[in-house]
């Protein structure tokens, strides 16, 4: 027997939740609903259906929220890659700051003497410096665009399904195997619009494959592109097996169209996974990498080196590290899970000594050259894991810390 269709009519929304969902409050149950903000009252279809709580998604806006804007994004809503451009940023900032609270007092039980307000960004939109795009053939399809395969006459058994072709973009939020054809992505500068939609126009022109992330199939897998606020740029493109021939007139293409690309690399996954880290990129074109630079620092990053994906917002973070840490010239600092040192590096000038520490062989090297670049010479960078590294031997030679910076990865 079909479980029954269950709709809550009317439910006002109060409050967020964790990851962008928002919740309304059913007879003392919790309802999580998507893509709505505290204000709003909807009918909600259950999708999920629990004793304490439930999860559902809204069919019918009976009343909007004052708090509204409208999202500047053709994509918004489907793409995965934005979830709050409803909400005015201000308001975006404290519905994250309850979060950050909610996370470290409810959840984890950490009593905190005070708990400082988010710096903001000054900038919302072009301010990432990295972004990664999927090819695939398995495209999403729009509503217009499912109407086109419905037989025209109601009375025709099969129609003729139209070709949409494949897509590069995100994925849509919940569905791992659909990817939205991005058109125009406000998360980097311009240029990133530029880069994708000059190879998507050469694939689709000279019917070059896209990745079927069931049959594992297909050449074009990834793009990932970097742009340092030097306005240098990285373009890295992930392919499913080697072709030289291909990968030439691609390539040739896209430095032909888009000159200010500094550097071009490939890297060939023959895995089921999308993974490179594993992987080493192949160079094509440049240097093989790029230049990017926190306050009058600079920093060289290579096609697998971590960088924080918002250097503006970077330079403010170290700068309240650099501050909570007060060094006075005497303090041996630990950088852990370092990456190309640029924490470490942005508080030398007021420690004695620097010990950096990271997985990532090639961050490390970075890391070296980074310190060398800016001529500093009492930082010192280890290769290998945190907790097998950071013993009593090693604290015997180097010294033990007297400041910890730590930024480990999600899984840290």
């Amino acid at each position: 027997m079909r479980n029954k269709r269950i709709v809550i009519e009317n439910l006002p929304v109060t409050d967020y939740a964790a990851e962008g969902k928002a919740i309304g409050r059913l007879n003392g149950k919790v309802i999580f609903v998507e893509a709505v903000v505290p204000g709003d009252v909807v009918d909600v279809l259950i999708t999920k259906n629990k004793k304490d709580w439930a999860q559902g998604k809204a069919i019918s806006f009976k009343e909007y929220s004052k708090d509204r804007v409208e999202p500047f994004c053709m994509h918004f809503g489907i793409c995965g890659g934005c979830k709050w451009q409803m909400l005015p940023y201000q308001k975006q900032l404290i519905y994250k700051q309850q979060e950050v609270e909610e996370n470290l007092k409810r959840i984890s039980k950490v009593e905190l003497p005070e708990i400082l307000p988010i710096i903001g960004a000054d900038k919302t939109v072009y301010y990432r410096n990295k972004l990664e795009f999927t090819f695939s053939n398995k495209r999403y399809l729009l509503p217009h665009e499912l109407e086109d395969l419905l037989p025209k006459d109601k009375n025709e058994i099969t129609a003729e399904r139209p070709d949409f072709g494949g897509a590069l973009g995100y994925h849509v939020s919940g569905i791992f195997d659909k990817i939205i054809d991005i058109q125009e992505c406000y998360l980097m500068d311009e240029v990133n619009n530029l880069i994708r939609n000059t190879i998507r126009h050469f694939a689709i022109t000279n019917n070059l494959s896209y990745y079927d992330i069931k049959k594992h199939t297909g050449w074009l897998r990834n793009i990932i592109i970097r742009y340092s606020s030097l306005g240098q740029l990285m373009v890295n493109l992930v392919v499913g097996y080697e072709d030289k021939s291909s990968l030439k007139n691609i390539a040739d293409h896209l430095l032909q169209k888009v000159p200010s690309i500094n550097t071009f690399l490939y890297t060939i996954n023959a895995k089921w996974n999308d993974s490179i880290i594993d992987l080493e990129p192949q160079l094509y074109y440049g240097s093989g990498f790029i230049v990017e630079h926190l306050e009058d620092f600079q920093f060289k990053i290579s096609a697998k080196s971590f960088f924080q994906t918002n250097t503006k917002q970077a330079e403010k973070l170290y700068n309240v590290a650099r501050s909570f840490a007060q060094l006075t010239g005497k303090e041996i600092v630990y950088d852990l899970y370092c990456g190309t040192g640029s924490i470490g590096i942005f508080l030398s000038k007021g420690a004695k000594k620097i010990i950096g520490v990271e997985v990532n062989q090639q961050a490390i090297e970075d890391a070296k050259e980074n310190a060398l670049h800016n001529k500093i010479t009492h930082a010192t960078f280890f290769t290998g894991d945190v907790i097998a590294i950071c013993n009593d031997e090693f604290f015997a030679v180097h010294g033990l810390p007297d400041v910890i910076i730590t930024d480990p990865p999600r899984a840290g």
